[in-house]
């Protein structure tokens, strides 16, 4: 199954850019996925092919006409093949600051499926009522930064997608062992040459002990994630704790 990608932008000449190069290149060049760019300004009305307007209410910039995304997201939804053998509809992510942030979890089910359909804001931003209408299309943010425009951000989740396809990464264990598989960040990496300006790489990852590696890799996760990130380990131990109470309850002799 080929994962299909179309993004829904004012810049079409953006994609596949950077996504054309290295491991992502090569999978589009073999067919592991493939990359439609249509223009938003081809689904505007008027002679000007306008796609945006002043705000109601006022105040600065443009905001994305209704009508026009409207027109847009209906090719998508009709026009360009959204199923494949039954795996369902292709999601339709719409890239805006007001969006929920997409995590690795999201990118894995995405990843699993046919493909993703992206619309890509400017300016101010979408008319809201294209989000009352279109209900299945999903506000997602790449992170709490403002961008000039969704494609930066598209590129983005389109990479973490397509590099969780199967073949395109070189080891299956690859995807796994990283920052977020597991609610954690990555344990820190080393390599050759052994001494650098002074430095060693940790003698516990010298030492072939496969069991003792593992415990120091999963312990600098924690320890990383716990200072660098404290939401995430917030989420991580209050997921391990009602993991381990779902266990206990699970375990626990009936009332006779």
């Amino acid at each position: 199954m080929t994962f299909a990608a179309t993004i829904l932008t004012l810049y079409p000449e953006m994609f596949p850019g950077p996504l054309g190069v290295s491991l992502a290149g090569r999978a589009l060049e073999r067919g592991d996925w493939s990359c439609e760019a249509v223009q938003l300004r081809d689904f505007a009305t008027d002679r000007h092919r306008t796609v945006d307007d002043t705000p109601a209410g006022g105040g600065a910039g443009m905001v994305l006409k209704a009508d026009v995304l409207g027109h847009a997201v209906e090719q998508v939804k009709t026009s360009i093949p959204n199923m494949d053998a039954g795996a369902g509809p292709r999601p339709i992510l719409a890239m805006t600051p007001r969006g929920k942030p997409i995590t690795q979890a999201r990118i894995r089910e995405i990843a699993a499926g046919p493909g993703v359909a992206i619309l890509c804001g400017r300016f101010e931003g979408y008319d809201e009522r294209i989000f009352d209408a279109y209900p299945e299309i999903e506000q997602v943010s790449l992170a709490d930064i403002v961008l000039s425009g969704g494609e930066p951000a598209a590129l983005a989740i389109l990479d973490a997608c397509i590099r969780l396809i199967p073949g395109v990464m070189g080891a299956p264990s690859s995807g796994h062992e990283e920052s977020f598989e597991d609610g954690l960040l990555e344990y820190p990496q080393y390599t050759r040459p052994q001494e650098w300006e002074g430095r060693t790489i940790p003698e516990v990852l010298r030492s072939g002990d496969h069991a003792k590696i593992a415990a120091w890799r999963k312990a600098r996760s924690e320890d990383d994630t716990r200072l660098r990130r404290p939401d995430l380990w917030e989420r991580h131990v209050g997921a391990r704790d009602q993991s381990a109470s779902g266990a206990q309850h699970e375990t626990k002799e009936p009332d006779q």
